[in-house]
């Protein structure tokens, strides 16, 4: 294997455990400055790597499982969308709810009143059925959970 190949399978590993750490600590004060400096580089470089690798910025991968946490949050219906917000690791809820609609289509207190239609659905389905959509933004006009 050449030199080349080995740094990029490193390169390739640090990134997984910025994910990984995202994935764990999504409710914790995170930015991009306080996950390159546990990966040892700077946050630029970070950012471009991270996104080569998955295709989306750790800023933008960390919203989506903070938004993915706040709709199965949502869907238990009993906590406040404050609440939600909150526990999820959203410091301002004006942007919170605004990244929720871009992602899902919807204000989350629209989202909590239609997921009581997702009952009876098992928890595997629900969860896909109403996965946030990456990479792009929900359209408003047909955001359906049903």
């Amino acid at each position: 294997m050449t030199a080349d190949a080995e740094a990029r399978i490193r390169e390739l590993v640090i990134m997984r455990r910025v994910r990984d750490r995202i994935d764990r600590e999504y409710a914790q004060p995170l930015d991009v400055e306080a996950l390159a400096r546990g990966a040892h580089m700077s946050a630029g470089h970070l950012s471009r790597r991270f996104r080569e690798a998955y295709g989306e910025s750790p800023y933008s991968y960390l919203m989506t499982r903070r938004i993915e946490r706040a709709m199965a949050l949502l869907r238990r219906g009993d906590l406040s969308v404050t609440e939600v917000c909150n526990e999820v690791g959203g410091s301002s809820l004006g942007t919170f709810t605004t990244r929720f609609t871009e992602l899902v289509g919807v204000p989350p207190g629209v989202y909590r009143e239609r997921a009581a239609h997702v009952d009876g659905i098992p928890t595997f389905q629900a969860k896909h059925v109403t996965r946030p959509i990456r990479n792009r933004e929900a359209p408003r006009t047909d955001a359906h959970l049903t």
